[in-house]
């Protein structure tokens, strides 16, 4: 039986690494005792102020947009070549584009971030972690990736793209040394919901977790090589409920829609029943 898979001495690349969700893997991976953490994000200055806030030795920045093809390849080679195999790939960038059904300028930004992107990292990262039969390679999707996002088509079809490529690399990795895993959360504190108004989807669909407490969870699925990580577990009863009556969920997803245009018109009702959600849901 091999050893339990842990973060000890791991080098760890974590991309859209400088805010929310990126920053609280960042940490968490450096305090689980990883050899390295790379902060990858296109904001370069922010990717430096996070890195260094790690142990001393431990984080490194790069400025990169990982919607860019022969950018990730050079990435993957030169980290290789200056620090070792990585050992944990997130690839965790993500955006938020278009209101309603949007424009054809968010629907290509988000298809490029939610899509691409993985594809370009699972193209140059996972054929080097089978060689070695070992790695972990997680996917940043969102629970809109399961269910769906009212507010916005790009993003809730996009990441529905992000589950469906990680459910595929999953199946297709000859390796059993190597996990993929997905991570699909609902509502986050982290920059991307700060502009959400009261009658956000997101902020009705029940709590909102730290964006420590998503690496907390996970850093459990990495060490297990879980493939579906759910921060929010009811999110897999939301799943069961609209695959088991598809015709009844689109219904109670419909009244949703409405009782929250009711909001945006009165702003004062911004309180939802538990009870109700998960019945809506």
């Amino acid at each position: 039986m091999s050893p339990p898979y842990t973060l000890q001495d791991r080098i760890a690349v974590v991309t859209g690494g400088a805010s929310g969700i990126g920053a609280a893997l960042a940490r968490t991976f450096a305090s689980a005792g990883a050899r390295a953490v790379v902060v990858v994000d296109r904001d370069g200055a922010a990717a430096e102020e996070l890195a260094g806030s790690l142990p001393a030795a431990v984080g490194r920045a790069v400025a990169a947009d990982v919607t860019d093809a022969p950018v990730v390849g050079d990435l993957v080679a030169r980290l290789e070549a200056e620090i070792g195999p990585i050992d944990v790939w997130c690839s965790n960038a993500g955006i938020a584009r278009g209101r309603g059904l949007g424009m054809a300028s968010d629907w290509a930004d988000s298809w490029a971030v939610h899509v691409m992107a993985h594809v370009y990292a699972a193209d140059h990262v996972l054929p080097r972690m089978i060689a070695r039969n070992s790695g972990r390679f997680m996917l940043t999707a969102s629970a809109a990736g399961l269910l769906t996002n009212i507010d916005s088509a790009p993003y809730s079809v996009t990441k529905h793209g992000t589950v469906a490529l990680a459910e595929w690399l999953s199946i297709n990795c000859p390796a059993d040394g190597v996990a993929v895993s997905c991570l699909a959360p609902q509502g986050v504190r982290t920059p991307m919901l700060a502009d959400a108004g009261p009658d956000s989807a997101t902020l009705a669909a029940g709590a909102v977790l730290e964006p420590s407490e998503v690496a907390a969870e996970v850093v459990r699925a990495l060490v297990t090589g879980a493939f579906e990580i759910l921060p929010h577990p009811v999110v897999a009863e939301y799943e069961r409920r609209r695959v088991t009556d598809r015709q009844r969920w689109l219904g109670s997803m419909r009244r949703l829609r409405e009782r929250l245009a009711c909001v945006a018109a009165t702003p004062q009702h911004t309180r939802w029943e538990t009870d109700d959600l998960q019945e809506r849901q």
